[in-house]
């Protein structure tokens, strides 16, 4: 059995209402359309768009900072304490297969740099405009249905290389 798709969402940790209005949104876009949702686990964004995933029956994975898997916002079902701080930013993108960035601020930054480091396509929702091979996308849904049909592409160019 193949595994499913799996969607990153990454975004400030202190989020404006607008920005975790739309992180649901994506959240639950995830859901519907039976992505996993991966994020790093915490406070705004992430929270936000794990609410969303969970509210449309959608499972969610958070990538902690630290060693405490208790420091998961509430609608994380599978923490992972990784006890690296920042450096963990790789993590959340390597083990997507897209990435949805939201507007943000460094830690943000780093793993869009991360993700088009390593292939993994990246969609934004709000921002990001200047950043070279990032996608762009007007809405919560047509950001993750063109974060899917990315990493499809993706992942047919991984599978050809091998």
């Amino acid at each position: 059995m193949a595994p499913r798709n799996a969607i990153a969402v990454i975004g400030a940790g202190d989020a404006t209402e607008d920005v975790r209005s739309a992180a649901r949104e994506v959240g639950s876009a995830i859901a519907r359309m039976g992505a996993v949702l991966i994020c790093g686990g915490r406070g705004g964004v992430m929270e936000a768009a794990a609410r969303g995933a969970r509210s449309a029956g959608g499972n969610t994975i958070g990538i902690l900072p630290s060693y405490d898997r208790g420091s998961a916002n509430p609608f994380i079902e599978f923490a992972i304490a990784t006890g690296m701080n920042q450096a963990r930013n790789a993590i959340v993108v390597a083990s997507a297969d897209a990435v949805v960035a939201l507007p943000g601020e460094a830690g943000t930054l780093s793993e869009i740099g991360l993700a088009l480091k390593i292939g993994r396509p990246v969609v934004a929702l709000g921002g990001w405009h200047q950043i070279d091979g990032v996608h762009h996308a007007t809405d919560p849904e047509a950001a993750v249905r063109l974060a899917l049909q990315l990493a499809g592409i993706a992942l047919q160019r991984e599978n050809r290389d091998d």
